[in-house]
């Protein structure tokens, strides 16, 4: 299975100010990725709301991604968040992503009644693997969100030669040395997505080639601009780079966290709407203050670019 390389946006999804889904929103976003070099989208994730959304609204933001995808000519790699707490309900959004053609899914640690063994969490993602057998699956590490802690070089080793089709890991934790093992796992075989936008430079280091994150939405550039500077080189302007990132990222904790990065979307001419409870929302107020203090970065240059 041929790996991702470059920059994997994880969609916010749209929501109206009832907190619907806006489904009118994704033909723009995806061209709005498209423009700032974005090579794949992973949604329904985290930052996409996924564990907040009923699994038809699941279905439905699914099946409009993919409709972008369907109708581009060079379209961008397409990974759906199927995982959950239930594997039957995971089994019955990974035979749907199939069937609207999305390009890969990914599942989720079961984050209420844990895995007690590696074994256990192995065995969960061959179930669902197995009933879509010709899609690329692979396994979402979030550790800090599911309370699932298993090295990952202990998953690969258990589903290593068990089902075909698993691709990788989306690693969205801090373990380097967990990671550095993954990727030299039976001859790197395996795609090992990072998932740490602040850790980027740290992980390309190791041998990172392609990075699924939320702040790719609306920075791209600066992290366009991190890989040029690293693949050249040119290391101390690659640490600046990623002290910005860093110091965008910080935002996000002053604002309240994940929710702030609808925010920084509006701040670029993204209209994403709120987040859902419990995430808590951003007043007006707030985001005119937000506002000043995202002027403050000085890093114009670096955000994404709308109409």
């Amino acid at each position: 299975m041929e790996k991702i390389k470059g920059l994997v946006a994880a969609p916010f999804t749209p929501m109206t100010a009832d907190g619907a889904i806006n489904l009118n929103i994704i033909t723009s976003y995806y061209q709005f990725l498209k423009k700032n070099g974005v090579a794949g989208a992973f949604i329904n994730g985290s930052t996409g709301e996924g564990v907040s959304q009923t699994t038809q609204e699941r279905k439905q933001v699914a099946e409009a991604w993919a409709n972008e995808i369907k109708q581009d000519a060079s379209p961008m790699k397409l990974i759906n968040l199927v995982g959950g707490t239930s594997y039957q309900e995971c089994i019955e959004l990974a035979k749907h992503s199939q069937s609207v053609g999305v390009d890969a899914i990914a599942i989720l640690a079961p984050f209420y009644f844990k895995p007690p063994t590696v074994k256990e969490l192995a065995e969960f993602v061959k179930v669902i693997g197995q009933a879509v057998p010709e899609l690329p699956v692979y396994f979402y590490h979030i550790p800090v969100l599911t309370g699932v802690a298993f090295a990952m070089i202990d998953l690969l080793k258990e589903l290593h030669g068990q089902i075909p089709n698993f691709a990788g890991i989306k690693y969205t934790h801090e373990d380097f040395m967990d990671y550095l093992s993954c990727l030299h796992f039976a001859d790197g075989q395996y795609d090992m997505l990072w998932g740490r936008d602040e850790n980027m430079l740290s992980a390309l280091v190791l041998g990172a080639e392609g990075s699924v994150g939320s702040t790719f939405n609306y920075a791209a550039p600066l992290y366009h601009q991190l890989m040029t500077a690293y693949e050249k080189g040119e290391i101390k302007e690659a640490r600046q780079l990623q002290q910005q990132s860093i110091d965008m990222i910080r935002l996000l904790g002053k604002y309240g966290g994940i929710g702030t990065g609808k925010a920084f979307m509006r701040y670029v001419g993204i209209e994403c709407g709120g987040f859902r409870l419990p995430v808590k929302a951003m007043t007006e107020e707030a985001y005119q203050q937000f506002v000043q203090d995202v002027k403050a970065l000085e890093m114009e240059a670096l955000f994404s670019k709308g109409e």
